[in-house]
């Protein structure tokens, strides 16, 4: 039985673009934005304390979820 993902290159995921991914990362400083600019109020809807979500806006826009990086 042939393996269909390794006789097909194709079958791999391709890397996504440099522009697609910085559109990402604008994406990400936009959201941590937001997510600073959050009452202490909503914070608390979300389950976060304004010291958490200081640090998460702090973070650099390099240093992104994994889920962002496929």
């Amino acid at each position: 039985m042939i393996n269909s993902s390794a006789a097909c290159p194709a079958a791999r995921p391709a890397k996504p673009s440099l522009f697609a991914r910085l559109i990402k990362a604008r994406d990400l400083s936009r959201q941590r934005a937001a997510l600073r600019a959050l009452d202490d109020r909503a914070l608390d809807d979300l389950g976060l304390t304004r010291s958490q979500a200081e640090a998460e806006a702090r973070r650099p826009v390099w240093d992104a979820p994994a889920n962002w990086l496929k």
